[in-house]
């Protein structure tokens, strides 16, 4: 059978891929190995499934710190405002919450992915579910179909992999792109886990004394050997018994990721800013202030209103002061040294979980392979990408869906046109 494109993956790439490619009336085969499309999407955002985020598009890209600037073609073509206006167009109904994260007012992924599934039915896509794919067929540089493992051929003269990237292998993203993607002569960016939890010895950490703890609006840092910040992010984050979770934890990890790398050191330093609002003068003041207020009691006690009890002991051992101290008997320099704690407690991360744990994959197609106007191969005529696969990466809050989103409807659109133009000479 011959079609005017094919989609390899029906995640939220591929799907907006077959959506954009047929539009105009083109004949689409979208094939995926799974039983069912869009799983990775409906697990996505808590199961709520973020689909994309409000922000203003330079602040967009600013979020999407890998490689987002290569996006910008795509957004011209397919932005967040547009992603937004399509769901509405289909009668999903979405709603903002916090640092511009739109939702479905249902709060239910399963609505994003029926709209989805539902209008590539629509417009006459041919689906092929449990068909995973062999390989991509090419002869003399240009794109000739796709071989399935069942032995069937379907031929096309442009194919789109949207096959994802190696997390969350569950959902079907075990990788199998980047192989069709080396046959054609591409260049796979290493690869490695981003928006993942973060790994720690710390001995406060083995002991599990602090698992499970909270920590609300507090500012996590990643510092490089010679001792200067790479990057700060505040919010929310969680001790676990592995080491450190939770939003800004996930959203450091890819930092981690390459100051470890750099001279294979063994760990990275980090620091936790539990009071991101005042300066260290001003938390010195505060505290004494308390502590003088309420003279008589251990200080321990007079802390405990502004820091975590579990936090505390760890916090008053490391400046060297005993619990049960009282205002007339603070060492002043070991004050100071607390303040200083409680503006930078420091984690050692000796790593994060795997590839496969993340959220996201890191690295990809080489982009200087790609051009960005159409999502083709410099090197494979027919041959398009879209999603995951690339080499671009965003933090969690509707980013790396806004990004497959740009890229698919990008790449279907380019690929219906390829077959069109290819068609009529």
């Amino acid at each position: 059978m011959k079609f005017d494109a094919i989609v390899i993956g029906g995640g939220s790439a591929g799907l907006m891929a077959a959506i954009a490619a047929s539009a105009d009336g083109a004949s689409v085969l979208l094939v995926d190995k799974g039983d069912k499309l869009g799983r990775k999407l409906g697990i996505s955002g808590g199961g709520r499934c973020n689909v994309t985020n409000n922000k203003e598009l330079d602040e967009l890209i600013k979020h999407i710190p890998g490689n987002g600037r290569f996006l910008h073609s795509a957004f011209s073509q397919f932005s967040n405002k547009d992603i937004i206006a399509f769901f509405e167009n289909l009668g999903i109904r979405l709603k903002e919450e916090d640092n511009g994260r739109m939702f479905p007012v249902t709060d239910k992924a399963k609505t994003v992915v029926d709209a989805l599934v539902n209008q590539v039915r629509k417009q006459g896509v041919d689906i092929r579910t449990n068909s995973p794919v062999d390989k991509v067929l090419y002869a003399e540089g240009e794109v000739r179909g796709i071989l399935t493992k069942r032995g069937e051929v379907f031929h096309s003269s442009s194919v789109i992999i949207a096959s994802g990237g190696c997390s969350v292998p569950h959902t079907g993203s075990t990788g199998d792109g980047y192989e069709w993607a080396r046959d054609a002569g591409h260049t796979i960016t290493e690869l490695f886990p981003t928006e993942v939890p973060l790994t720690s010895k710390e001995p406060f950490i083995r002991s599990r004394e602090l698992q499970g703890l909270s920590l609300r609006d507090v500012a996590l840092s990643v510092w490089n050997a010679k001792g200067k910040c790479i990057i700060t992010h505040r919010g929310d984050m969680l001790f676990t018994h592995f080491g450190l979770s939770g939003p800004i934890a996930l959203r450091c990890s890819q930092f981690v990721v390459k100051e470890l790398a750099k001279a294979e050191r063994k760990e990275a330093r980090t620091t936790i800013d539990l009071f991101p609002d005042k300066s260290l003068d001003e938390l010195v003041s505060e505290t004494l202030g308390m502590a003088k207020a309420d003279s008589k009691k251990a200080i321990k006690n007079v802390l405990k209103s502004i820091v975590s009890e579990r936090l505390l002991p760890i916090i008053l051992e490391k400046s060297g002061l005993d619990e049960q101290l009282t205002y007339d008997h603070i060492p002043k320099t070991n004050w100071q040294e607390l303040c200083k704690l409680l503006k930078a407690f420091p984690v050692s991360v000796h790593g994060t979980l795997s590839i496969e744990e993340a959220f996201v994959t890191g690295g990809g197609i080489h982009l200087k392979e790609i051009d960005p106007r159409t999502m083709g191969s410099k090197l494979m005529k027919g041959l398009y990408f879209c999603g995951e696969i690339l080499d671009i990466h965003g933090y969690t809050g509707g980013y790396n869906i806004t990004a497959a989103f740009a890229t698919g409807y990008t790449a279907g659109k380019s690929a219906a046109e390829w077959s069109n133009n290819a068609s009529s000479t």
